[in-house]
Parts: C-alpha cells; sequence; structure tokens
C-alpha cells in the first residue's frame, strides 16, 4: 500500500470513529427526535417531541417537550433498551409523575447508580444503547398503548469535536497536496 493510501485510509478511520462515539468528556449530550412514523407499527400521528439527555457520571438529567397527542393524554413515557430501529424493546427507565396532558414538557434527573432498572438493565448496558442508537423514547396514551410518538436516542456530537475534525481534515489535504505536488525540475 502506498504512503498516499496509507494516509487515506487513516484519515477515513479517524473520520468515522469521530463519527461513531461521542467524545469522552464530563458530560455527554444525546437527543430524540419523537414522531409517529418512528413508532412502532408505525403511525400517523401529527405529534411530535424532542427529548434531551445529559450524562454526567452516573446523573442522567431529561428533558422531554412534546405537542399534539391524538390519542389523549399521556399515559406513560419512559426510555426502552435495547433494539435497532423499528424493533420494540423493555421499558428500562420508566419517567415518573409524567404530564398527564396532549402536550407539555418534563423534567427529571436520575441517579443511574442506585436506579432499579427494569427490563433486566443495567447502567453500563443503558449507557451502551444510548451510545450505539438502540435505546428510544417514547409516549403512550389511551388510543396508542403501544406509543403514540417515539424517537431513537443518539449522542450529540459538542462543537469542539466538529472543530477537531475539520482542523484534522485539512491539515491531512495540506499534506496530501505537498506530498502529491509535481516536483519542478531545475
Amino acid at each position: 500500500m502506498t504512503s498516499r493510501k496509507r494516509l487515506w485510509a487513516g484519515s477515513l478511520l479517524s473520520v468515522a470513529l469521530c463519527i461513531a462515539a461521542p467524545a469522552f468528556a464530563d458530560t455527554i449530550s444525546y437527543t430524540a427526535q419523537l414522531s409517529g412514523p418512528g413508532e412502532n407499527p408505525p403511525n400517523a400521528s401529527p405529534a411530535t417531541g424532542t427529548a434531551s439527555f445529559l450524562l454526567t457520571g452516573d446523573t442522567l438529567q431529561i428533558h422531554v417537550t412534546f405537542t399534539g397527542l391524538t390519542g389523549g393524554a399521556a399515559s406513560a413515557a419512559h426510555i426502552h433498551c435495547c433494539a435497532e430501529p423499528g424493533v420494540n424493546a423493555p421499558v428500562w427507565v420508566p419517567f415518573a409523575n409524567f404530564p398527564n396532558t396532549t402536550a407539555g414538557t418534563y423534567d427529571a434527573t436520575v441517579d443511574l447508580a442506585t436506579f432499579a432498572f427494569g427490563g433486566g438493565g443495567t447502567e453500563a448496558a443503558l449507557i451502551a444503547g444510548m451510545n450505539n442508537g438502540t435505546a428510544y423514547t417514547n409516549i403512550h396514551n389511551a388510543v396508542f398503548p403501544g406509543g403514540e410518538i417515539r424517537g431513537q436516542i443518539i449522542p450529540t456530537p459538542e462543537p469542539g469535536t466538529f472543530l477537531l475534525l475539520g482542523t484534522g481534515t485539512v491539515g491531512l489535504i495540506a499534506l496530501l497536496r505537498r506530498r502529491v505536488a509535481p516536483r519542478s525540475s531545475l
């Protein structure tokens, strides 16, 4: 393999690693965009929601906003783990005191070190599921007992990750140009 090919292979591997895994920091952010088509089975509900999660050590902060539930007021909401998108999984983290409304917000903080997970879950498995996109959150009600809206939980890259990725890419392009540039003869 030529050095140029090795450089490109190394660059692609670096980019893939930056995209595939969240940066290790004190706090890791996650988001989920909730919709009816995201449910299993999918439905035509116009309801939407956004869930954000901040993981700092063993502490998980949860913030959910939702609007337009058509199947009645929310009866439950939680995190399910661990299954690929479109596949159902057991409830691991129920959202206590979720608002019994068709629109609203919800905030909670959970200490994962002492939390009693449902469905045989563990803290390590939940974090792995959130990191690899196999955890999801959804909101249930009377008309949609399996869930009216759902969204996969995915890591949110930190702004610094994009800066590092961009800087590294520019540096690699400059290096490649210098190595590949035609040499002038004297």
